[in-house]
This record gives structure tokens, C-alpha cells and sequence, in this order.
């Protein structure tokens, strides 16, 4: 049966994600899935973006917001890193903030400071108020993973969303937050405001997954970016419950599902009880320490620092037969599989022609 006609065949069966691709042997696919890739797959955390010049010829002018709800740029946005590195898979090319944009928040993406929100959430009354995201206020995004999934052939695409904490973090604190004061205040002095809001932002964060599932998105990550400024016991109370939620409700869609937080070595443990397939490990531990701390039945998706890329060729490869070494080591321990990755997202004065070289020796190993 054609590709096509598994698409007709699940369209009239009623099946909730129509548009799944028949790419189950992708590297990628296959390294999370705890099956042997042909090689080793490796793609980065903002790969589509500001350390590629066609991306700053094509987005001269148009605002990051602007530019997430074009499905045009961002199927041009999303290939640019394929077509030049050869990294074995997409990520869709967006912003953690675009579902609550979308659903009618009002806040933009300021140059040099990052989302700002109009009016933050800090009471009960400020929850109830939130607008719900509805699937069509997202159909530029998934018009967008339509056209990707025509170009990208074999290659997986990658959807994500910002997982309920970090998202609240943004809501609670009005903008980017170096201690997240009001955040924690908030969880600690009125935990039931705290869970409401969590839980609507699920609710969104689950509505934005779903679209981008149903247009055709190969896997799903959950970035929760400023988790690592929690303790454990914080994190188990009130946020772990959410993002399992998030994980469980997109499960039945039978794609890998990636988890992410920066500074999480200290939570990998329970970050990997809430539900992913894959743990993201930054670069602050080792491959084979992490896969100690998740425990075996994960694969582990990780870690070259992406401050190394600029230390010269040497320095480069040193780092990348280190970290291959260490995964291999906690593919011995029990981990299922390892996804070649940096720590955190490409720094936008990275120059490109290193992370080709990257792709090229970690297929090679």
C-alpha cells in the first residue's frame, strides 16, 4: 500500500492522526524507538535559524511572530538546515509562545529581550480569564507541517511546544526572568492558582501537540526550558503531574515523544518518569551519568556544549568521539538508543560550516 493510499485508508477509518508517514526506519526514528539505526542520527536544537544566512536573507524585515504564522517561510525556514548540514531530521520552525499567541494572549517577542507579556497572570481570577486555544487559530502551523512533510522525503519532522512551567513562567513573571521570584512565589503561597493555571497552559500546550500530530509531525518534543531553576521536590509537586498529562495525552499517536529542560541534571531522575520516550540531556553531564539517572528503557538525546563549536576543528572532534564514547557506554547500561544533539540551541554567531562538519563525523562513527 502507497503512502497515499495509507493516508485515504486512515482518513475514512476515523483514525485521529491521519497523516502519519511510513518513516519507521528513519535513523531518528529508529534510535528512539530503541531499534538499531543505519547510523548514528544527529540534528540540533535551533538548527533553523540565526547562525544560517538564508535565514537572515529571508526574514529580513518580518517579525519572529510574524514569520511563525507563514507556512510558506516556515517550510523554507525549517528545510534551510536540512538542505545544508544533512541533519537527520527537521524541527518546525516556531516559538514556544506561538499557542498562546494564537489563542488571543496578548504578547509579542521583543528583539534583544525575548516574549512580553501585556498583562501577567497572577491570580485565580487572571486564570479563568485566559483564552483556550482552538486547532483552526493554529492552522497556518499545521498548513506549514503539511507542506513540510511533501518536501522532506525520509526525513522525520520534529514538532514541539513549551512544556506548562516554562510557558507560566513567561505568563507569571511578564517577560524572561533570571530567579523566577513570582513564579515560585505563586506555587508556594497559592498552590491552587498555581495548578489552574498549569493546567489550563496543558491544555493548550496538549490543543498545540494535537494539531501538529494531525497535520503530520513525524515526533514531538517538549522543551521545558527553565525547569533546571527548580528544585525536586518542586519539581514533583508542581510541575511533574502537568507535563505527564501533556506526554499521555499526545501518546496515542504512536510518535516518539522527546523531553527537554536546560540545567535538569539534578531532575533527570523524575524527568524521566513523565512519559517520554527520549530525555534530552544538556551538556553539563555525562551521557552515561544521565542514562544512571533516568534509569534503562530511555533513549537519551545529547549533549556537545554549544559553546565548543567555536574552540577549532580539533577541540570539535575531541568533544563529539567523547560524547559518542560516553553514549555508547550508556547504551551498554540501558539506555534504548542515542540522538546525536548540542546541550541547547545553536548560538546565532556559530558559524555553519562547523555543524556540517558535526553531522558528517557522527555519521561516520
Amino acid at each position: 500500500m502507497s503512502d497515499l493510499e495509507d493516508t485515504n485508508s486512515a482518513m475514512t477509518s476515523g483514525t485521529k492522526y491521519p497523516f502519519r508517514r511510513t518513516i519507521a526506519d528513519a535513523p531518528l526514528i529508529a534510535a528512539a524507538t530503541g531499534r538499531r539505526p543505519a547510523h548514528r542520527p544527529v540534528w540540533f536544537m535551533r538548527q533553523a535559524g540565526r547562525s544560517l544566512p538564508e535565514y537572515r536573507e529571508v526574514r529580513a524585515g518580518i517579525g519572529m511572530l510574524e514569520s511563525c504564522f507563514n507556512p510558506e517561510l516556515v517550510c523554507e525556514i525549517t528545510m534551510q538546515p536540512v538542505r545544508r548540514h544533512k541533519v537527520d531530521a527537521a524541527i518546525l520552525f516556531s516559538d514556544i509562545v506561538v499557542p498562546l499567541k494564537a489563542a488571543g494572549i496578548d504578547l509579542d517577542i521583543v528583539a534583544g529581550v525575548g516574549p512580553v507579556v501585556a498583562n501577567p497572570v497572577r491570580t485565580i481570577a487572571d486564570v479563568a480569564a485566559l483564552p483556550r486555544l482552538r486547532p483552526e487559530q493554529v492552522g497556518a502551523v499545521s498548513e506549514a507541517v503539511s507542506l513540510l512533510t511533501r518536501e522532506l522525503g525520509d526525513t522525520p519532522l520534529i514538532g514541539f511546544a513549551g512544556a506548562p512551567f516554562t510557558l507560566a513562567s513567561y505568563l507569571v513573571e511578564g517577560g524572561p526572568s533570571r530567579n523566577h521570584e513570582r513564579t515560585k512565589a505563586l506555587m508556594h503561597s497559592d498552590p491552587k492558582t498555581w495548578h489552574a493555571l498549569l493546567g489550563t497552559i496543558a491544555d493548550t500546550t496538549i490543543a498545540f501537540l494535537q494539531a501538529q500530530l494531525h497535520a503530520g509531525v513525524d515526533a514531538i518534543q517538549l522543551f521545558d526550558s527553565w525547569a533546571g531553576t527548580l528544585s525536586l521536590a518542586e519539581y514533583r509537586t508542581f510541575v511533574l503531574p502537568h507535563s505527564e498529562r501533556v506526554l499521555a495525552e499526545v501518546a496515542d499517536a504512536g510518535v516518539p515523544r522527546i523531553h527537554f529542560g536546560v540545567g535538569t541534571g539534578e531532575l533527570l531522575g523524575v524527568m524521566g518518569e513523565v512519559g517520554a520516550d527520549v530525555v534530552g540531556v544538556d551538556w553539563r553531564i555525562p551521557l552515561d551519568e544521565a542514562a544512571r539517572r533516568v534509569g534503562p528503557g530511555k533513549a537519551l538525546q545529547g549533549n556537545l556544549d554549544p559553546a565548543v563549536l567555536f574552540a577549532g576543528a580539533d577541540a570539535v572532534e575531541r568533544e563529539v568521539r567523547r560524547i559518542a564514547a560516553e553514549a555508547d557506554r550508556a547504551l551498554a547500561a540501558g539506555a534504548t538508543g542515542h540522538i546525536f544533539n548540542l546541550g541547547h540551541g545553536v548560538l546565532p554567531d556559530t558559524d555553519p560550516g562547523v555543524l556540517t562538519a558535526v553531522v558528517e563525523l557522527v555519521h561516520s562513527l
